[in-house]
């Protein structure tokens, strides 16, 4: 098995650490709000928002699965990292430890065009109220 990554730079006006916020750290309670056709509520299950943390993303009625659950591995609000683990929902359901993917590149450029869409929300948000996430 191999790892491909697809690294992508999208450009937004407000500053790293302030998107890093509305997207990570407080994204529970932002993107809902921001976004409600495509997330209907984020919960924090466990933990206080760092490493350990267990959030639900639940989406709107209609979509392709009710909810999914990541664990939050590491968190670095300083150098604004973070990385996580899909552990329930999805495709995952409750029946299975891991997923496969076979990506064609028409796949990956509709996910890049998807986070394009959500950091370019977020972007014209925090512009428009500029003590959201300051």
């Amino acid at each position: 098995m191999a790892v491909i990554k697809y690294p992508q730079e999208i450009k937004v006006r407000v500053s790293p650490k302030r998107m890093f916020k509305a997207m990570v750290t407080e994204s529970y309670t932002l993107l809902p709000k921001i976004m409600p056709v495509a997330i209907k509520s984020i919960d924090v299950l466990q933990g206080d928002g760092g490493a350990g943390t267990i959030r639900q993303t639940n989406f709107p009625d209609g979509a392709p699965f009710p909810y999914v659950k990541h664990r939050v591995d590491t968190l670095d609000a300083e150098k604004c990292t973070s990385k996580y683990t899909l552990i329930e929902g999805a495709v995952l359901g409750d029946k299975l430890e891991s997923v496969e993917y076979e990506l064609k590149e028409e796949d990956i450029k509709a996910g890049k065009d998807q986070a394009t869409a959500f950091y370019t929300i977020a972007d014209e948000y925090l512009l428009a109220n500029p003590d959201v996430c300051a």
